[in-house]
């Protein structure tokens, strides 16, 4: 990892791959309402925040440098590659885009991108239809959305990991486990017993893998 070239100061990759990745998770969530755009933005300021580090100043690099530099002697920190740290940390000498870390990122990231494809088919039908939306993800999943956005973060993270970046995504986290809880009061709101029993037996975030082959169904799932 030693031997590749620095690669900082590249603004217009930040600006190209945050444009992409915020495209993309724009394309797939469909932002609609005020909240819709809050919980976009927020998850695009993760996303500068990330590619202003990989691509333009490596500010966890410098303010890690003399930690790094006793730890991992003979690594140029200042190439892409090394840039990987925890690829670079936990020992993998060939190329990190192959490594253990960045293989994981890739699922994370590709199945929250699916996960918020999926789930705003089904919360998009349920809103035209003036009902729950209790199939697809969410048979599983209350919040199948917000849980995309974490996994999302959480792939990134694992690919290329920053101070501010880590800093930003438990404070993402609580901010959406917050949204959640207001679109919770207002579908009791408007749904009654409907959302109590589908609230009842789905959990928010964290599907149970019980029974995660059986088809759900509840009672306001007219689809």
């Amino acid at each position: 990892m030693n031997s590749g070239e620095p690669a900082y100061g590249l603004w217009s990759l930040v600006v190209i791959n945050s444009a992409v990745f915020i495209f993309f998770a724009a394309s797939f969530f469909k932002p609609r309402s005020p909240r819709d755009w809050r919980t976009l933005g927020m998850f695009s300021a993760f996303l500068v925040a990330l590619f202003a580090e990989m691509y333009g100043f490596p500010l966890t690099i410098y303010l890690l440098s003399g930690w790094l530099g006793q730890h991992f002697p003979g690594v140029d920190f200042l190439s892409h590659d090394a840039g990987h740290l925890l690829e670079t940390m936990f020992g993998w000498r060939t190329n990190p885009h192959f490594g253990p870390f960045h293989v994981l990122s890739t699922l994370f990231i590709g199945g929250g991108f699916w996960l918020l494809a999926s789930a705003w088919r089904v919360l998009y039908a349920a809103q035209i239809a003036g009902r729950l939306a209790t199939s697809g993800p969410y048979a599983r999943l209350r919040h199948p959305q917000y849980a995309a956005f974490v996994l999302i973060m959480f792939g990134f993270l694992l690919q290329w990991p920053t101070l501010v970046t880590l800093a930003m995504f438990p404070v993402l986290v609580v901010a959406y486990v917050r949204l959640a809880r207001r679109e919770e009061r207002e579908a009791a709101a408007a749904f009654g017993e409907d959302w109590s029993n589908y609230a009842r037996n789905t959990p928010a975030f964290f599907p149970r893998w019980r029974g995660l082959r059986e088809p759900v169904s509840f009672s306001g799932d007219k689809s």
